[in-house]
């Protein structure tokens, strides 16, 4: 196998020379650690060892002895392959495949029970569409070691996830152009780029991110610490989550690499509280580096604003350091970045905290209270018949999610702003194989509303189920449900030890972490008796009168779909509206005698949408952007003169202090900065504009043009 040895699966890298430690521009500071922090830095080190982030010797050794295995499987394969394809014998005898691992297996920061990020390095002869994804599918199937498995062909990086002897894997393949794989194959090298298609180049990327961060940052310990930690911390508050649009593992690993070269002689406790300074006073769009972006004769796309128009759009942009280098936070919308905010600011409010010993590190991973930090939530309920068909169907329903959170601020115009979380659900009391996620809703923060303001999304979330229900694997069975829910009208099941109306921690994140009561409102229709919410029509569903003292969870769907459910009349199942407290909910039941599907309903809009009028809005500070339009309004143009060259102190690492600017001469580096050393403590700014040209405006998405009616009253805003 192409790597092993080390508990991260690559030979750790000698440490840098001096002058390549800090990626392309100076630290910030060359303060070590103080007495206190050492004591601070035991006390960090004990907690993350207590929460158990460190896997066993023995978990350790099965993992590489999966490994080997895994590799002898794809060897055995491609011999298969070259034989069955005339090859001569001695090219069957040569012929040859690596494994290689990435991610936080790779960097030395993976924990017990994480899956192993694998790539499988192939010979130009053999293909991924049908070799990988249809030959090595069907070896693997055969296998009795291998379960859970799992086909994403279609993915931004194709993938293969399974699980070995009970690890989870996540496979990869890259074709190179080369008859035979060498067992020494160095990755790093730009040859492996060469004649390869881009989904390739971005598989290979994986092992070549990994090593090319071990080797940009100055103390490699310390930086697995750190990561560690934070990884840690964003899975306890809710933001580690690629898919969903937050971050994950290759995103926290460079931001934890570039705090690593701002404060090269600092220990984890400090670089832990220095993360959160920093990147509190981040201003985004401006990006993350951790040294020059590389251009090379293969031609493939860089990340360059200046040149491709859609980089303009990107709204937390942090960027690989091996080419082709690209943003690797593409998933970003504006929502989950103003959530990620929030939750920087409260780890700095802690860690200063800290740092006066006014509090334990443990109040830094305290859990984030999802259910009560908003009064209205959408919840999408995942449905098939069994298990495994649940496996594949909730995979695809979950890579589209946030594009239902980009959809609604679009068609919202930015002032409905989304929360998705990214943890998944399950009722076990369904006798279908169910799942269901979750999202908080508020009105934009610091935006006055009018009276009545309503925000009417049904048609967003029509188009999104109908974008859902194009998966090309999709099997009777599978089915997706959304609808609006308001906090005391909650599922059960999202409370494993039942509900409590919890004090709220003493260290809040955002205004809307404080609680309370709210009205909430979905109708269809003009007056009270035609404020009802009619479900997709399924021929075979009866209507049953509403029992108020029913189960409060938004969906009872307790079938595999509901076309088993059965109406005695034929006719279409509406719900009924029940006036609560003032406040116009949906509140029914249906059920068939001929099946045991049962749904009740609170707000429920499965099929058409949904339209919410969401009161619970706090004012909050501005500050970060919440539309594509305010992203570039935020940022200026700065061209290369006719000369040549860049003006000034333009193209700074960032939302750092600039203590020095000067003419840079050179057009082949894409972003060049000078920061100076600063004391450690200093306080973070000012920012150094990364910029756009104003033509960028031209590429401002239009809003849907669907009616969307917002009226809030002022008096409503608490």
């Amino acid at each position: 196998m192409a790597v092993s040895d080390s508990p991260s699966g690559a030979s750790t890298p000698p440490q840098q020379e001096q002058t390549n430690k800090y990626g392309f521009t100076k630290p910030l500071s060359l303060a070590g650690p103080t007495d206190a922090d050492l004591h601070r830095n035991n006390d960090l080190e004990k907690l993350l060892l207590d929460s158990g982030l460190y896997e066993s010797n023995d978990e350790s050794a099965a993992r590489k002895e999966v490994l080997h295995r895994l590799d002898q499987i794809v060897k055995s394969w491609v011999k298969q392959l070259t034989r069955q394809r005339g090859y001569t014998d001695q090219m069957v005898e040569d012929a040859n495949a690596v494994i290689f691992t990435f991610g936080s297996y790779r960097l030395g920061v993976h924990g017990p029970g994480v899956d192993i990020d694998t790539l499988c390095i192939g010979p130009s002869y053999v293909n991924r569409e049908e070799d990988f994804f249809i030959l090595l599918h069907n070896i693997l199937a055969e296998m009795e070691e291998v379960s859970e498995l799992q086909p994403v062909p279609d993915a931004h990086v194709p993938v293969m996830k399974f699980k070995f002897q009970g690890i989870s894997i996540d496979l990869l393949y890259a074709s190179i152009s080369l008859l035979v794989v060498p067992e020494d194959l160095d990755i790093s090298h730009g040859s492996v780029l060469y004649d390869v298609d881009e989904p390739t180049v971005r598989s290979l990327n994986g092992c070549r991110v990994a090593d090319q961060i071990l080797k940009l940052v100055p103390n490699i310990e310390h930086f697995r610490t750190t990561l560690r930690c934070l990884k840690f911390w964003a899975k306890r508050r809710g933001v580690y989550s690629n898919v969903t649009g937050f971050l994950g593992g290759v995103n926290w690993a460079i931001l934890v690499a570039r705090i690593c070269q701002l404060y090269p002689n600092a220990i984890p406790s400090m670089l832990v509280s220095r993360f959160f300074r920093v990147y509190t006073q981040w201003r985004w769009p401006n990006p993350v580096m951790l040294c020059s972006i590389e251009e090379n004769e293969l031609g493939f796309p860089i990340w360059d604003p200046r040149r491709n128009p859609r980089d303009r759009f990107h709204t937390m942009p942090i960027i690989t350091p091996a080419y082709p280098c690209m943003n690797s936070s593409y998933n970003v919308s504006a929502s989950t970045l103003r959530v990620m905010m929030e939750q920087f600011r409260y780890g700095n409010k802690i860690c200063d905290e800290i740092d006066l010993n006014k509090a334990q590190w443990s109040a830094l991973f305290q859990p984030y209270v999802f259910f009560e930090a908003y009064k209205n939530y959408l919840q999408v309920d995942i449905v098939a018949s069994d298990t495994d068909d649940l496996l594949a169907w909730k995979g695809w329903v979950e890579s589209r999610l946030r594009l239902l959170t980009l959809k609604i601020e679009r068609d919202t115009n930015g002032m409905l702003q989304c929360h998705p979380y990214p943890h998944e659900y399950i009722d076990t009391s369904k006798p279908c194989a169910h799942s269901a996620f979750f999202m908080g809703l508020q009105r934009k923060e610091g935006v006055r509303g009018q009276e009545g303001q309503q925000f009417d999304i049904r048609g967003t979330v029509d188009e999104f189920r109908q974008e859902i229900n194009m998966y090309i694997y999709w099997k009777p069975g599978m089915e997706i449900f959304v609808s609006h829910v308001r906090r005391k009208q909650l599922p059960a099941f999202v409370f494993p030890d039942g509900y409590k109306r919890s004090r709220m921690p003493r260290h809040t994140s955002h205004p809307t972490e404080k609680t309370g009561d709210d009205a909430t409102k979905s109708y269809s229709g003009s007056g009270p008796s035609e404020r009802c919410i009619k479900r997709k029509s399924y021929p075979e569903m009866v209507e049953k009168k509403p029992d108020k003292r029913a189960s409060i969870s938004p969906q009872r769907l307790e079938c595999v779909s509901p076309e088993s459910c059965t109406n005695k009349s034929g006719g279409t199942a509406q719900m009924s509206i029940d006036s609560i407290e003032g406040v116009w909910l949906a509140g029914s039941t249906t059920k068939s005698d001929n099946s045991n599907c049962e749904i009740k309903s609170s707000d429920v809009l499965p099929g058409s949408g949904l339209s919410t009028e969401v009161a619970d809005m706090q004012i909050g500070e501005p500050g970060f952007v919440d539309t594509t339009h305010d992203m570039l309004k935020s940022r200026s143009v700065e061209v290369p003169n006719e000369n040549g060259v860049v003006n000034g102190d333009k193209a700074q690492d960032l939302a750092l202090d600039c203590l020095e600017s000067e003419e840079t001469e050179s057009t082949n580096k894409f972003s060049h900065c000078k920061a100076g050393v600063i004391d450690m403590d200093q306080r973070l700014d000012k920012a150094c504009n990364f910029i756009t040209r104003d033509e960028c405006s031209d590429y401002v998405p239009k809003a849907s043009s669907q009616n969307l009616n917002c009226e809030i009253s002022d008096s409503e805003v608490l």
